[in-house]
């Protein structure tokens, strides 16, 4: 289980990247573009929030889970997780927490 956790990581950065790597291509590298293009109708801008309020949880249980396990590096997958997005943190954060020898377990 770990090891399909870390795949997923892969091809959540990567998949996902493809598609930003296209439109900055096309677009150039204008953040503030792409924010308006992911808001261009009700249906992505749904996606974004949905998108956005996984990824706060997801950041939120990280940091519970960090003070009370004490697992500092699963940390990593908070920058993973806004910089790259929750298909690769969640299951970063799982391999992570997964460790063999670890105090976590999947």
């Amino acid at each position: 289980m770990r090891w399909i956790c870390l795949a997923l990581a892969d091809w959540g950065a990567i998949h996902p990247m493809v598609y930003f790597l296209q439109w900055f291509g096309e677009n150039g590298y204008d953040l503030a573009g792409m924010v308006e293009a992911w808001h261009a109708n009700a249906a992505t801008s749904g996606l974004v929030w949905d998108l956005t309020i996984a990824a706060i949880a997801l950041a939120v249980w990280i940091l519970a889970e960090v003070v009370r396990r004490r697992m500092w590096h699963g940390l990593i997958a908070i920058p993973a997780t806004f910089c790259i997005g929750v298909s690769c943190g969640l299951p970063l954060y799982l391999f992570l927490r997964a460790r063999p020898g670890g105090q976590g377990g999947i």
